[in-house]
């Protein structure tokens, strides 16, 4: 199955919503982004996967000011799995309120609903090392 350059500037325009919303504060919008059951997973931050989009607004704002200030996307590569999902990677640099930040990567599944494409799925994985961790060999 390929994708229509239609939906791939969506799918691509929805992944750059997310930060857009989160650093607003404007949390009564992740409809926006996400499906209603949405699984946010975070256990590479040792956390457990948030389920349902209560679940990820209740978290944000529980971490209040430990929220990074700006989240910034990049690299999104959409395609098409094997069984028709339609999967999504990109880049993500967070940069917290005292100048420091980091990099994630975004590995996410999205799904065409009637209000347009959503995030049903995504799993943020922190970048802690050069070369995906992988010691150079010689």
């Amino acid at each position: 199955m390929s994708l229509a350059l239609e939906d791939r500037l969506a799918i691509t325009e929805l992944i750059s919503l997310h930060g857009h919303l989160v650093d607003e504060g404007s949390l009564d919008r992740l409809e926006e982004l996400f499906t209603a059951d949405v699984v946010y997973d975070l256990t590479d931050f040792g956390g457990e996967p948030l389920t349902g989009i209560a679940a990820f607004r209740d978290a944000a704002w529980a971490r209040g000011e430990g929220n990074p200030v700006a989240h910034h996307v990049t690299n999104i590569v959409v395609t098409v799995a094997p069984d028709g999902r339609v999967e999504a990677r990109s880049k993500g640099l967070g940069v917290l309120a005292d100048g420091s930040c980091g990099s994630v990567t975004y590995h996410d599944t999205v799904v065409r609903t009637a209000e347009g494409w959503r995030i049903s799925r995504r799993r943020v994985s922190p970048r802690r090392a050069p070369l995906g961790g992988k010691a150079a060999s010689g």
